[in-house]
């Protein structure tokens, strides 16, 4: 029996992903076909079909399982309201999924901000609730640059000094508007 979450079906998915992921690395998406991953992870173009529409739904999938993974490090602060400004594990996760994100931002997925971790709460403290979205803008972009940069980097840095990049970047910002 077919059903949704057997082992056998979940497995098939892994291999599909990964094949894809590993092929992304040197295609564009428009350049990768169904047959290119099929014959990647040895599975039948039957198989592919019955779990994705086409390329480009493989790939909105694997955005997805991405953002559920990154929502899930923040999942108590969610249910509990409170930001624990923990840049730390998010850096962590980046550098133990680097194919993840490097294909996230090569997607171009970064562009519609489905990762949403930043405290609207805090900004319009620190910024006296003027100009909200403009300093969530700069904020969003700004951190999306720098991983970027270390991903292309290898993450050669370790995940603490991409947090005191970021917390001394902030804190930067948060003084120069109290000193006004």
């Amino acid at each position: 029996m077919n059903t949704k979450n057997n082992r056998r079906r979940r497995k098939s998915i892994e291999r599909i992903e990964k094949a894809f992921l590993e092929l992304l690395q040197t295609k564009e998406l428009h350049e990768i076909t169904v047959s290119d991953i099929c014959k990647s992870c040895e599975l039948n173009r039957s198989t592919f079909y019955a779990n994705y529409v086409d390329i480009y739904d493989l790939a909105d999938k694997v955005r997805e399982h991405l953002e559920e993974d990154v929502n899930q490090l923040y999942e108590q602060e969610k249910t509990q309201n409170f930001n624990s400004n923990d840049y730390l594990k998010l850096f962590r996760h980046i550098q133990d999924n680097q194919l993840f994100y490097r294909t996230y931002f090569k997607l171009g997925y970064d562009n519609h901000y489905q990762i949403k971790y930043f405290d609207k709460q805090q900004a319009e403290q620190h910024f006296a609730n003027k100009h909200i979205d403009y300093h969530i803008e700069f904020f969003m972009s700004g951190f999306n640059a720098i991983v970027k940069k270390w991903l292309a980097g290898g993450c050669k840095e370790t995940p603490e000094e991409m947090d005191e990049i970021i917390r001394s970047e902030y804190k930067g910002r948060t003084e120069l508007n109290c000193n006004k």
